[in-house]
């Protein structure tokens, strides 16, 4: 029996757009250092869905510490998919020496979040985490796209807003039907918010 099977299906989509654009942004022509890190976040991100739409697929058949270690994996994914953004954005976007102290509090973020996640699991903490790296991001491109009015900037601004749109949709608790649920509405919109990042990073 899978619990959640739309829910499962959507995450799983989202995996597989997700992982396709991790491998475009990866090419042999795409070797630049800011593509390289969003390249890392779309294929944490990638497997992150694929985590999260196991868990909620098959989470009832699966023991305490299956269910623990799926979790778990799961949001450590997602801190390395913001992450990886944030610095990309940073290199894209700064000097060198602002870069990399950027890149250093980036590190720091992320193993602040990996220490409490795993002792904590709620994923009101994930929000916390992906929502102030998406803040930074909008405020790194924005300067951008005022300064240098580059299209990179200005497409990865709409992955952001799209973004806040799919994280308003979950939290809102609407359900377009009663097999489509928030959580599900929440993966759709995010998808979207994917192309318009690769439509940014490989401007970059």
């Amino acid at each position: 029996m899978i619990a959640e099977p739309m829910t499962m299906l959507t995450d799983y989509v989202l995996a597989g757009v997700t992982a396709w654009l991790a491998y475009r942004l990866s090419g042999p022509r795409e070797g630049h250092r800011a593509r390289s890190y969003w390249a890392l976040a779309f294929a944490a991100l990638a497997l992150g869905a694929l985590l999260g739409g196991t868990w909620h697929g098959f989470a009832p058949g699966f023991s305490e510490l299956a269910l623990i270690l799926v979790w778990k994996a799961t949001v450590l994914s997602i801190g390395v998919a913001s992450f990886g953004m944030l610095a990309g954005s940073a290199i894209a976007t700064t000097p060198p020496a602002v870069a990399n102290a950027l890149l250093a509090i980036a590190a720091a973020k992320l193993v602040i979040y990996s220490g409490w996640m795993l002792f904590h699991s709620e994923y009101v903490y994930v929000i916390a985490d992906t929502g102030a790296a998406l803040a930074a991001i909008a405020a790194l491109h924005g300067w951008s796209a005022i300064r240098a009015r580059d299209r990179a900037s200005q497409w990865i601004l709409l992955g952001v807003g799209v973004s806040a749109l799919a994280a308003a949709a979950q939290a809102s608790g609407f359900a377009p039907h009663r097999h489509f649920n928030n959580n599900d509405l929440y993966h759709v919109i995010q998808i979207a918010a994917m192309l318009l990042f690769y439509s940014g990073a490989k401007r970059l």
